[in-house]
């Protein structure tokens, strides 16, 4: 691609110079036209388009093609496609512009003589006889697109007071420009994991020869390669998880033209078992909030809120006093990928609630020694806090990893699911349960449920 752009400045210049023997120069075309492939749509009509066919066209690559008399056979040939990192580029004008410029310089190539299959040294002298030089310029041979390459004059020489774009950013400050970016975008719970991976990944870089490099250096190969190292050393998860951060890493930066292609993006997912928290039997879970009664009653609330209005862990830590309104039986939370979500307070939790009254609006529900008070930390390291605590009661009972705060919102979740197929239908039950529990859709909800065996068949013996 800096080839092309190299190519593209130096020719629009000789043509202020070679303008007038152009048009005087005399030989039989042994060519045809360039012209410009757009997606397979007619450019004049691209108003007429409706949005899906523009967007459509601009999922296809646009390139610039030509056909040239080959000297064995005599016939004309179509040479291989030029797109020059046109397709980068997301929208019509864009794309058309770099295209045109190439379309006009290589038009004047070919008039001049120009021949992919011979030596165009003298063309080169040609061009630049008559012109100064202050500065070189070097145009490499070959530019190469994904499954073709197109061959242009080796070297100009030329004196033109320009600046050639090239991208020298270092490693790491590609990398913090990034993450100054996604900090102001990602939420307090996924950028330190994000943050995290890139510096991870940085230091492997480090370590593996690209100290002193630039951000354009590092490529597929490289990426995969620490990957695998990921996965040695982890799981197919964890590997899939670093490599989605990663492909954000990269996207930021092609956002940014720091880098011409997020190449992650082509980068493949393992397939990884998703991990889960166990379902508790009904007497286990009776047992734990016995014991928690007695031993820990303010972790017993903490649990009440995942289990009766089956919020996520996080999401309890996340409640101010504010957002509990205990007059109109509502609390109001930041759910998963939702600003504020809405959900009623049953009478079950409501009767355990303490008066807070007398609490400031903005304290937390839940602090270590109170409910309704002041605590400064993320919330990430609150539901750490919790689950470790919540570890304690685990010991207690004996219980393994699979079994944790959230295995009580799958508990409960099934329990109300079952307690809905007395009298209703399955998909009655389904769709008054996705109002309780949150799921933006059916399908999400059934994968749910499939997922902690709440749907079980009947009793089946009499069919063997």
């Amino acid at each position: 691609m800096y080839a092309i752009r190299f190519f593209m400045a130096a020719i629009s210049l000789f043509l202020q110079n070679v303008h007038g023997i152009v048009h005087v120069f005399t030989m039989k075309h042994h060519f045809s036209e360039p012209k410009i492939f757009t997606g397979g749509v007619a450019i004049s009509d691209w108003k007429n388009l409706s949005k899906t066919e523009q967007e459509e066209a601009l999922k296809k690559d646009w390139y610039l093609y030509y056909s040239f008399r080959d000297p064995k056979t005599g016939k004309l040939t179509r040479q291989p496609n030029i797109k020059a990192g046109a397709n980068k580029f997301k929208t019509k004008n864009e794309r058309l512009s770099i295209l045109k410029s190439l379309q006009r310089n290589l038009q004047l190539l070919l008039d001049r003589g120009f021949s992919p299959y011979a030596d165009n040294s003298e063309l080169e002298k040609q061009l630049l006889q008559g012109l100064n030089s202050d500065v070189t310029v070097e145009i490499p041979a070959k530019t190469v697109s994904k499954t073709t390459e197109t061959t242009i004059p080796t070297t100009v020489a030329t004196n033109i007071s320009t600046t050639v774009a090239t991208n020298e950013k270092s490693i790491p400050d590609a990398f913090q420009l990034a993450l100054n970016i996604k900090k102001n975008i990602l939420s307090a719970t996924s950028f330190p994991n994000f943050s995290s991976n890139t510096k991870r990944f940085q230091r492997w870089l480090f370590e593996n020869g690209f100290e002193n490099k630039t951000i354009d250096t590092i490529n597929k190969k490289t990426v995969i390669s620490y990957l695998n190292t990921v996965l040695d050393n982890t799981s197919a998860r964890t590997r899939n998880n670093t490599r989605i951060d990663l492909s954000t890493l990269f996207q930021t930066l092609e956002d940014n033209e720091i880098i011409n292609e997020n190449f992650i993006k082509k980068i493949n997912v393992l397939k990884a078992t998703p991990e889960r928290n166990k379902t508790y039997t009904p007497s286990l879970q009776q047992d734990i909030y016995q014991y928690m009664e007695i031993h820990d009653p303010i972790l017993l609330l903490f649990v009440k809120f995942i289990s009766y209005n089956y919020l996520r862990p996080i999401e309890v830590c996340r409640l101010r006093v504010e957002d509990l309104d205990l007059k109109d039986r509502k609390l109001y939370v930041k759910a998963k990928n939702i600003p504020v979500k809405i959900k009623i307070i049953p009478e079950i939790l409501l009767n355990d609630l303490p008066d807070l009254s007398k609490a400031n609006r903005n304290d937390f529900v839940f602090t270590p020694e109170k409910i309704g008070g002041r605590w400064e930390t993320n919330e990430k390291d609150k539901r750490d806090y919790f689950s470790k605590r919540f570890k304690k009661v685990k010991d207690y009972f004996g219980l393994g990893k699979d079994y944790g705060l959230y295995s009580f919102r799958h508990t409960f979740i099934t329990k109300l699911y079952h307690e809905f197929v007395k009298t209703m239908t399955p998909n009655e039950a389904k769709s008054k349960l996705m109002l309780i529990t949150g799921h933006a859709t059916m399908v999400a909800l059934e994968k749910y449920l499939r997922d902690i065996d709440a749907v079980l068949p009947e009793d089946y013996s009499e069919y063997l």
